[in-house]
Parts: C-alpha cells; structure tokens; sequence
C-alpha cells in the first residue's frame, strides 16, 4: 500500500476518534478551516466533470464527508459546553458574520437550513432516486444494443466488455447515490437538533455549573452554537449543492461552466430583449432608472460581445475544420481507399445548366429524380441506386453527361431558355427553330424559342421543356442499363423483401438449390429484356421448380419468362388489337438450331459470315418497314430458338424484342406481317 492509501485509512480512523478524545481549539480550527476546503474542492470537481462516473467516488465521499462534519460538531460541542469557547472559526461566525446578535444568528442558521434541506437535499434526493429507477429499467436495453453491435462486428470483444462495465458502473453508482443522499438529510436534521442542543445545553451548563446569570449564559452559548452551526452548515450547504450537480448533469462534453456559457448565452440576440425589458421597467415604473439602465446597457453589450464572439468562433472553426479535414483527408491512407469508390449512376453537367439542378433558381431535378427512382421501381422492381448530381467545369456549359458505374454512356446538350419541339411526322417549314436530334429516342427535332412555341403547338409539334427532356434521357439510361444496377447486394435486399412474406419459398431456393449470384443472373438476364421483376415471387418460384433440373441460368431465364407469359403479353399487346409481329420461318430457325454448339462450358450460336450478313439485313429491312408504319416491331420465334435468336439480334439491335411463342398468352391475337426465311422474305398482307 501507498502512503496516501494508509492516510485515508488514518483519516477515517481519526474522525471516529475526535468523537471521543477532546481536541485542543487550536486543532478544531485547523479542522473547521479543512471542512470548508473540502467542501469547495468537492463542488468545483463536481462542475468540472463531463459524466458522473468521472466522479463515481463522490457516494462514499459523500458519506466520509457527513460523518467528519458530525464528528466536529460533536468535538465542537465539547469544547462549547466544556470551556465556553469553540475556537477563533466559531467564535468569528457567532460575532462577526451574525453582528453579535443571537436573534440574527439563529435565523440565518434556520434559513441556510431550510435551504439545504427542503430545496436541495429533497430535490437531489428525487433526481437520484429517478436516475437510479431509469437507470435499472434500461440496463436490460443498453445489454441488447451491445450484445447487436458485438454480433453486427460494430464493436470489438474489448469495446463491448468496456461499454458493458460502463453501463454497470452506471446502474451502480446512481443506485449509490440514491442512499448517500439520505447521509445529507441526515446531517441537515442532526444540525438543527445538534444547535438546539447546544443551545439548551449551554443554557443550563451556563447557569448551574459556570454560575452565569441568564441573560449573560444565553448570550455566549447562543452565539457559540450558532457560530458552531453556521460552521458545519455552509460546507454541508456547498456538499449538497455539488450532489444536486452531480445527479442532474445530462451527457455533456463540456463541463458545468463551458455548457453553461455555451448554452444560456447561445442565442446573444435574446439579451437585447432582455436589455429592451430592463429598459422599460426603468421608464414606466417608479423604480430609480439610475439603477436599472446601466444593468440593461450591461446586458446589451454582453448580447453584442457575446454575438461578435459566436460568430467569430464560427468562421475560425469552419474555416480549420474545413482546412484541417481536408489535410487530414490528404495524409491519411484511407483517403485513397475513398477514391476508389464509383458511383452506379452519375449525372454531371456544365455551369450552364446549374439552373434546374438549384432549388433557389426554380430547378426540380432533385424532385424528378426521386420521382425517376419511384417511376422505375414500379416500371422494372428494382431499386435504383442513390444518383449522383454534381457540376462539371470540364464540359461545355450546355452539356450534360450521364454515367453508369463511372463509365460515360449518354450526353446530350439542351438551351434552357427554348424549347424542344419534335415533329409530328410532317414538317412544317413555318416553324424556324435550331435543329437538334432528341437524347432519349434519337428523334429528330427543333430548339424553339418562346414566342415559336405556340405556333409549333399549333402545327401540331409535340412541346417539351428542357428539365423534362433531361429527366425522359435520364429515364430511359436507367431502364437501358437496369440490368448493370443490380448487384448481388441488391438481390440480396429484394429477396429478404419477399421472405417477409413468402419465407417458404426463398428456403428452399437458397441456397440449396441457387444461390445469390446464380438469381442475379437471372434477373439481369430479364432486365436486358426489358422484362419487369417486379413480381419476383412468380420469379423465385418459378426457379425453385426448374433449378434442381438445369443449373445453366439462360435455360431458367427462358422459363421465368414463359412463367412471366401474361406480363410479357401485356406489356407489347395493345387491348382489343392484333399483336403484330414478323415471323421466324421455318428455314431460319433450322438454320438457327443446325448452328448452335453444344459443350460441357455451354450451348453458344455459330453462324458462317454469308448466313449473318443475310439474316440480318432482312431483320433491318423488316423492322424499319413496321418503324415507318409507327408499330413496334417484335420478333416472333419458336421456344428452342428464342434464346439464340436473342443473342444474335443483340449484336445490331439490342431494343428489338425477341418473343417465342409461349410467352404469349393463348386468347391474343397474333397478326404477321412478316416472315423471315433463310432463302427469302416473304412478306404476308
């Protein structure tokens, strides 16, 4: 053991023994003096603490401290009673600080003593007992966050171990200071019976055993006690107050005066109403303006000082956090990991355009991207991605580039002071515009300015503002490369989404008989396509029928999609109208089928340069016939070749839909208006 450990056993010790032994005057004062030193000590280490447990001594402090006090008033008492003097402390309080008046004295003692009692002893006793009641009831819930963070790898096993001892530590150190605070009731009871004592004893001493007439007996032991009283009530007062700090100081990660300053003087402008205040109560009341005025005029200028040093402070800290944040940044070795982050879709643009992206300048791209993300999660169930708005000064002040996994796949430029007016099939030449090619469809069109717009309306030109021709282009990008938005994360989250409610399905299709990678290739197979997933329990059951059959996920994705029949149907057939479509003859899907090899790695499509080139040319010649006639045109093929047929169409015309036959549904009308032979075309009417 250390010395200062064997001193504070010997000062305990000490304490129960001045009880007993009397102590010279000389000692007492030195004691007294000790006592109030104390006390000060205790409540400035109480405004200084940021959280309780930095104090967690103070419960048994607390009752160390109570138990030295009694012990003086016990030797206080004894040197009262028993030499008519309880030192030059006590001798000064019973004078000086009442006026030598006994009357003075003893009301000065019962109003520090209601003080301490009924104001801050009872209040600190019921802020300890709730703390101590909220502090137990929510040990259980602080136990279950932690033991969640260990489990979600938040936290280390030491982190957890620390927090855990905390929350501990917590529960036992407020349960503790709901009990210490019994000691200061205590005390403060015991003060006044221990004065009344005094008094009474001293009365009686005075008169019997010194022969002191009446009036001289109650004058010195009056005097004494309450001086003896005074002296053991202030630092019990200062003691009670630094407990009162202690249990009501909320998390905080200043001290007393910091939170203090900070925060009662953290709305400067509130002092000059305060000031404004003062100021009347000085002019419309009978009160001496000469005392009140200068008091307002020192409030305003706190408000003023207070005001120019917030904002000071605030323009020093953000220019050093900005600066020092990013040298930081800079230095650490984490920063580099940070560049390597790509955003799945990025929209950059030129300062020109910096208008419909800014709220203040009456720009809504914010509010139509949020309406995009909704637009294609009803259209194609996914989810899209979070997407990144930012200038760039590298482009020209009128262009705007759209990315896809840092990968630059559409630009456009757009005026923002005309509009864009797309033809309705025949030209108007009244109509004067700048000629342009629309983004999102690659339709020719004019730029018109205000006053061309109604008379392109009225020409029948179909109108669009700027803002909406960028969100349609960033629409359409989206719904072009949704099936490289989605990762094995967000196939991931789509499926918890359906074991919510459907928790059967997704156990028995993964992952025993796919996985998340396996699913993802389906679905981006089906986004390709164009082919919704919103309805991914048709599509997961769908799997879970056919995967313990096959594993090559192009053979599942043909099953989803003739599983997903009525949709696909729904999505290219107009109500009450023939599905028109050209036809894959009989020549070119043998073709088709002779040339796909078949290997242990897959089943791949290959086809002699002559047979290509010609296949091809018939598919342009025949889509571009239906384009002309305003249908879209959709490939119609037999189920063995639909996926082939895909594949080499995907090369030269990846919009061109390639259907098979049963993924339509039985009661739709099919109209061909043409067929396609490996030998020739054959056009039906």
């Amino acid at each position: 053991m250390k010395f200062r450990d064997y001193a504070v056993l010997v000062s305990v010790i000490m304490i129960v023994v001045m009880m007993v032994i009397p102590l010279p005057t000389l000692l007492l004062d030195i004691l007294i003096m000790i006592n109030i030193s104390l006390a000060l000590t205790i409540i400035l280490v109480a405004m200084n603490t940021k959280e309780a447990l930095q104090f967690s001594i103070f419960p048994t402090l607390l009752l160390l401290t109570t138990l030295f006090r009694l012990g003086l008033n016990v030797s206080t008492t004894r040197s009262i009673l028993t030499n008519q003097t309880g030192g030059e402390v006590i001798e000064t309080f019973g004078s000086f600080v009442v006026g030598g008046s006994a009357i003075i004295g003893i009301l000065i003692f019962l109003i520090l003593v209601i003080i301490q009692f009924l104001v801050i002893t009872k209040g600190s006793e019921r802020v300890a007992e709730v703390a101590a009641r909220f502090t137990l009831d929510s040990m259980p819930g602080k136990q279950m966050s932690i033991d969640a963070d260990l489990g979600a790898g938040m936290i280390s096993d030491q982190e957890a171990r620390q927090r855990r001892e905390k929350v501990g530590k917590e529960a036992d150190f407020y349960g503790a200071m709901d009990g210490a605070s019994k000691f200061v009731k205590g005390d403060a009871i015991a003060g006044i019976i221990i004065t009344i004592i005094n008094i009474i004893g001293g009365l009686m001493i005075g008169v019997i055993v010194h022969g002191l007439a009446v009036g001289e007996a109650a004058s010195v032991f009056t005097l004494l006690s309450i001086g003896d009283g005074l002296v053991s009530q202030i630092p019990a007062l200062l003691i009670s107050t630094a407990m009162g700090i202690v249990v009501t100081r909320a998390a905080s990660d200043g001290n007393l005066g910091s939170d203090i300053t900070k925060q009662l003087f953290a709305y400067p402008k509130m002092l000059y109403v305060v000031a404004g205040t003062l100021a009347l109560i000085a002019l419309f009341t009978p009160i001496n303006p000469l005392l009140v005025l200068p008091v307002a005029a020192l409030v305003a200028y706190a408000g003023y000082s207070m005001g120019r040093t917030l904002q000071a402070e605030e323009n020093l800290e953000s220019e050093s956090s900005g600066d020092g944040q990013e040298l930081e940044e800079l230095k650490s070795p984490e920063s580099v990991i940070d560049l390597l982050h790509v955003d799945a879709i990025e929209f950059e643009f030129g300062y020109g355009l910096i208008p419909i992206a800014d709220k203040n300048q009456g720009g809504d791209l914010l509010d139509r991207v949020i309406m995009i993300r909704r637009q294609c999660a009803i259209e194609l169930g996914i989810v899209v991605p979070v997407i990144r708005i930012r200038d760039n000064i590298q482009l020209l002040p009128s262009e705007y580039v759209i990315k896809i996994k840092g990968n630059r796949v559409a630009s456009g430029e757009i005026m923002l002071d005309h509009y864009l007016a797309m033809s309705p099939g025949v030209d108007d030449e009244t109509i004067e515009g700048i000629a342009t090619v629309e983004p999102a469809f690659g339709m020719q069109a004019l730029w018109v300015n205000e006053e061309m717009k109604e008379e392109a309306e009225l020409a029948g030109y179909a109108i669009v503002d700027p803002p909406s021709v960028v969100s349609t282009h960033l629409t359409e990008v989206i719904k072009r490369h949704a099936h490289e938005l989605i990762g094995r994360q967000e196939v991931k989250a789509l499926v918890e989404n359906v074991r919510e409610n459907s928790p059967a399905v997704v156990e028995e299709l993964i992952p025993q008989l796919m996985s998340i990678g396996e699913v993802q290739k389906v679905l981006m197979k089906l986004l390709k396509e164009k082919v919704s997933i919103r309805n991914l329990l048709v599509i997961l059951e769908t799997l879970a029928d056919y995967a313990s059959q096959t594993k090559d996920t192009d053979m599942l994705t043909e099953f989803v999609r003739q599983a997903l029949s009525r949709q696909i149907t729904l999505q290219y057939a107009t109500p009450n109208e023939p599905l028109q479509v050209i036809t894959a003859g009989a020549s070119l899907e043998k073709k088709f089928a002779d040339s796909v090899h078949r290997t242990e790695q897959g089943n791949y499509l290959s086809l002699d340069p002559e047979a290509s080139q010609t296949i091809l040319q018939k598919i342009t010649e025949q889509a571009a016939q239906l384009q002309q006639s305003g249908v879209q045109p959709i490939l119609l093929t037999s189920p063995a070749i639909r996926i082939y047929m895909r594949q080499f169409v995907d090369r030269f015309a990846p919009d061109l839909p390639v259907l098979s036959y049963n993924e339509l549904e039985p009661d739709i009308e099919i109209q061909s208006v043409g067929v396609i032979n490996i030998s020739g075309l054959v056009n039906i009417t």
